[in-house]
């Protein structure tokens, strides 16, 4: 029973993500007409899926930004076309957030508030920082081979998306610092957010 009753909490919580990064994006954006009928935007819908990873781990906090920001641009007649890989950068910014976070430093070990705090920032900008970089790459390939888009708006395209998305990204990185550092405390003593009581001992005897 417990194991079920973690389950369907920890799908609540992954829907839950997926609506703040759907929302966050959806309706916090500021988006840029770009040439060919198509459009950057500035946005934090990223930062809520660097939030989801630390809070769920990378896997559901993966999912929570692929689906929330991929069903946000299935609904836009403008990111239509780029919801495939919205779906799958936005899962990576998970996984590799969660990896840096839960796997490397293993944050949820710890109730030092500068250790969580340095690991947090460093796992945002590990998984921020792939996007800033596969987000312009991934996106040039997939409008020049998979939409069929001139190799010169092609480019161009990914110029502007590279300065979009590393802006989007220091925004994040900021947001995600100081909104995730701030409400751990609160889900630790509600219980929603559980530190491993041997590593408490630890500290505690240290």
């Amino acid at each position: 029973m417990n194991t079920q009753n973690s389950t369907v909490t920890k799908l609540a919580e992954t829907a839950l993500m997926a609506a703040l990064c759907y929302v966050s994006f959806t309706f916090l954006q500021i988006k840029i007409p770009v040439p060919g009928g198509d459009a950057t935007s500035i946005h934090i819908g990223n930062a809520f899926c660097v939030l989801a990873a630390l809070l769920l781990g990378g896997v559901y906090g993966g999912i929570s930004g692929a689906i929330g920001m991929g069903i946000a641009d299935i609904m836009d007649p403008v990111y239509i076309t780029g919801a495939p890989k919205t779906f799958v950068l936005k899962f990576c910014i998970g996984l590799i957030t969660g990896l840096v976070a839960h796997k490397i430093a293993r944050i949820n070990e710890s109730t030092d508030k500068k250790y969580v705090f340095k690991w947090s920032v460093i796992a945002s900008i590990a998984g921020l920082g792939f996007n800033v970089i596969a987000d312009p790459i991934v996106g040039y390939f997939y409008k020049q081979y998979i939409l069929g888009q001139p190799q010169k708006l092609a480019e161009a395209l990914a110029k502007i998306s590279a300065m979009t998305t590393l802006f989007n990204a220091v925004i994040s990185v900021i947001l995600v610092a100081v909104v995730y550092n701030a409400v751990r405390p609160v889900l630790i003593k509600s219980h929603i957010l559980k530190i491993t009581s041997k590593t408490q001992e630890k500290q505690q005897t240290a």
